[in-house]
């Protein structure tokens, strides 16, 4: 490992350890023209970092990038207006909701509604 490597990872860890206390505050609120730079530079340096065979600091900067894209999506006034108008909100909850199911304990047959029509009688039973 060159010496370089190492210190680049370093201070790649000292930038996460500085912005994780944005990101675990509900109320901070962190522009997208900030955010998403420091995202994209993150990422162009890890890839720049993993084309010198430099895979520490690759990692690190990738980090320090994914760090800044959470930061962007969760900390964001903008983001948050993005994921309600193009309805990502629903997307995520119908994903939880599916994982729920996949976690019961419950039969497969018997994690689904039975659909009735007006009479009361079960449309979707076999």
């Amino acid at each position: 490992m060159m010496w370089q490597d190492l210190v680049f990872m370093v201070g790649s860890g000292l930038s996460i350890v500085f912005l994780a206390p944005t990101l675990r505050d509900a109320t901070a609120r962190v522009p997208l023209g900030t955010s998403l730079p420091s995202m994209g530079i993150g990422f162009v340096y890890a890839g720049t970092f993993a084309t010198l065979g430099m895979t520490f600091s690759a990692a690190g900067s990738l980090a320090a990038g994914a760090m800044w894209s959470m930061i962007a999506l969760l900390r964001s006034p903008a983001s948050r207006r993005f994921v309600e108008s193009t309805g990502l909100a629903l997307f995520a909850s119908d994903v939880r909701r599916w994982l729920d199911r996949r976690r019961s304990d419950r039969p497969l047959h018997e994690q689904y509604v039975r659909l009735e029509d007006a009479r009361g009688r079960r449309l979707n039973d076999h």
